[in-house]
């Protein structure tokens, strides 16, 4: 018998990890840290989005070490500070909802010490707590970035070590997931683009090269990281730039994630240079397909998703396996709730919000529309 369940919102397995659906929170920086140590904010914004019935709920991307946060006010986990806070975060959630959480840890490389965005996103100045950043390649991010420190042989161990160090905190902080930032122009991503990483060694040159040390970072997290909980990557499938990352050269990243182990992939793009992205609804989605069709990961489609029906026809046609939704929620954290009354599919609301949902509540079709009530 044909399953009714829209795709949606049908189950899936990371491992020991199951997934009430396939609506994942996409990672989204908030800015709001520290010294990359959680506040009120995280608990708040998190909390939210952890009872908005999607299957997974993502942290921001999480430095591994304080000189690879993007900004200041960016999260991190790499000290006693840093754990404790994000850990009392956790708790705080689990003590009113269940949905999984996924972190998703990062390095800026050549991005970090920039302003945040509502202070322009640019370089910080050193009056301002600049700091070095370190990078593939000493090669500046833009014009009038810092040219970063090209990472030596110590560097790379070092960096390497505080993925590990920051995998072994995320477990102890209580996390069910973890998910490595290889995309977007951050620095696991310049090892892989050929456009930032101009390396001499064996860190650079030909594809292989390219990958080696992304993938040693993957070996080494996916051994300490439990056997039974997922790991996952994003990923910039191309730098929509001449003679940059291609989809190509991303598949066959894919195969040797697939090789290591890897539970699945988020497939996005761009975060080099200046490339004309051409985006519209679902703009990264073909690249999903490609990418899931060629290397048999499961596969997570991320970028202008916001309709729920555009989202289950991505599912349907088998171009992934999950959607990541980010600014869809922030317009509307309550979007799981309304995709299931959409696509005629219920879904458990926690008891205090239950009045809201489509049955007990009369203004349910005022708000929605009355096709979404039935």
């Amino acid at each position: 018998m044909t399953d009714p369940t829209p795709a949606l919102f049908r189950p899936i397995a990371l491992r020991g990890l199951d997934l009430a659906n396939r609506i994942v929170i996409a990672p989204m920086c908030q800015y709001s840290a520290r010294d990359g140590v959680a506040q009120d904010w995280h608990l708040q914004h998190l909390g939210s989005l952890a009872l908005s019935g999607a299957g997974l709920v993502m942290t921001e991307a999480t430095a591994v070490e304080a000189e690879g946060r993007i900004t200041l006010g960016c999260l991190g986990l790499y000290d006693e500070r840093t754990e404790e806070a994000l850990t009392r975060t956790i708790a705080g959630i689990r003590g009113f909802a269940s949905t999984p959480i996924g972190m998703q840890l990062g390095h800026a490389g050549r991005k970090a010490a920039s302003h945040v965005p509502w202070h322009g996103g640019g370089p910080l100045d050193p009056d301002e707590g600049a700091w070095r950043p370190s990078g593939a390649s000493p090669l500046p991010n833009l014009d009038l970035w810092q040219t970063p420190e090209e990472l030596d042989e110590a560097g790379l161990a070092r960096v390497k070590a505080a993925f590990v160090s920051a995998t072994q905190r995320a477990m102890r902080a209580g996390i069910d997931l973890l998910e490595l930032h290889g995309a977007h122009g951050y620095l696991l991503h310049t090892f892989l683009s050929p456009l930032s990483n101009r390396r001499t060694d064996g860190y650079g040159g030909s594809r292989v090269n390219r990958m080696r040390f992304p993938l040693e970072v993957f070996d080494a997290v996916r051994a300490v990281w439990p056997a039974d909980k997922p790991l996952g990557m994003r990923v910039s499938a191309t730098d929509w730039l001449d003679d940059g990352l291609t989809i190509g050269d991303t598949i066959a990243f894919g195969h040797e994630l697939k090789a290591r182990g890897v539970d699945y992939v988020c497939v996005s793009s761009g975060g080099i240079g200046r490339p004309r992205i051409p985006v519209a609804e679902g703009y990264q989605v073909p690249l999903a397909r490609q990418f899931r069709a060629e290397t048999g990961i499961v596969t997570r489609a991320v970028g202008m998703i916001a309709n729920p029906d555009h989202a289950e026809r991505i599912l349907t046609g088998q171009d992934a396996d999950m959607v990541a939704l980010a600014r869809a929620v922030i317009d509307d954290p309550r979007w799981p709730w309304h995709a299931a009354a959409s696509l005629g599919t219920r879904i458990t609301y926690p008891p205090q919000y239950e009045r809201g949902a489509p049955a007990l509540w009369p203004g349910f079709g005022l708000a929605h529309g009355s096709a979404a009530a039935q």
